[in-house]
């Protein structure tokens, strides 16, 4: 029996060149920016124009689909998953290292059915890097098998987070402290490339053992829970219950042991819900 996802997975692949290329030539241009809600949150017609084009060509084949995309919540669409057959996207993950032109800029697709990922692609556009994963059947990089390190010892552990700017002073110094608390453990080191999605393929190809993130959203989630979940990772919430892809926080590790330690290690802070009604 043909597998009906993965004709969507086919397709998405070659969507995911055609924003690849978009971004790629709006980097030899000068870029319009616009601030959204402060200086470090910025969102450039790049984003916008991608998430066009991603989803028109979506929706000219499946008319039927739902689609959950940063910009479309940016301009009141809602954010609430359903059982749909549903394409989850960030067409920039990493817009700050855009507009700086840092390394780390990728484009993120999460497909879901049932409120389960089905399958993931995450384009690294600047280093031409496609990750992708389809559920039962492995990650791979360019096409080639990835797998997470398999490190089960966190004092031998590099850790990825992301460091940015919070209003809340609390939170913002919660977050200080967090990386404090790693750190001390202590770990071989912390790094922040700034983009999650890169972030997640890069514990699942083993070039770091673990990651984990306060106040990010599915769009950034959805494309890498499902490259690491396939290349042996584990992915759960910050708290060590179950992952919940609109929970806007997540650990993911090349091991439960690493995982769980610095879900002992870190303290939440109030981020919200992407589901949560407006």
């Amino acid at each position: 029996m043909a597998d009906p996802w993965q004709e969507c997975m086919d397709y998405c692949i070659d969507v995911t060149k055609e924003a690849r290329k978009m971004i790629c030539e709006a980097l030899q241009r000068d870029k319009s920016i616009v601030e959204k809600s402060s200086p470090v949150d910025l969102v450039t017609e790049t984003d916008q124009k991608v998430e066009e084009l991603i989803i028109s060509s979506i929706k000219k084949k499946y008319p039927t689909h739902s689609f959950i995309g940063e910009e479309s919540v940016a301009a009141g669409a809602p954010s609430i998953l359903t059982d749909d057959p549903t394409w989850i996207i960030d067409p920039i993950d990493g817009t700050t290292n855009f507009v700086h032109r840092f390394p780390f800029v990728s484009v993120s697709i999460g497909f879901t059915v049932n409120k389960q990922i089905e399958f993931g692609i995450v384009y690294s556009c600047l280093e031409d890097k496609m990750y992708t994963a389809r559920k039962g059947k492995g990650a791979f990089c360019n096409g080639v098998p990835i797998k997470v390190s398999e490190q089960q010892d966190i004092t031998k552990s590099l850790v990825l987070t992301e460091i940015g700017f919070k209003k809340d002073p609390e939170n913002f110094r919660t977050m200080i402290s967090n990386m404090g608390s790693i750190l001390s453990i202590p770990v071989h080191g912390i790094r922040a490339p700034g983009s999650a999605a890169v972030n997640m393929c890069l514990v699942a190809s083993g070039a770091a053992d673990a990651y984990y993130h306060i106040g990010i959203h599915c769009w950034d989630m959805a494309g890498g829970a499902a490259i690491v979940r396939e290349a042996g990772g584990v992915i759960m919430d910050i708290t060590g219950e179950e992952f919940d892809l609109m929970s806007r926080r997540l650990i993911t590790a090349s091991s439960r042991s690493i995982a769980e330690c610095i879900a002992k290690k870190i303290k939440p802070f109030p981020c919200g819900r992407d589901d949560a009604e407006n």
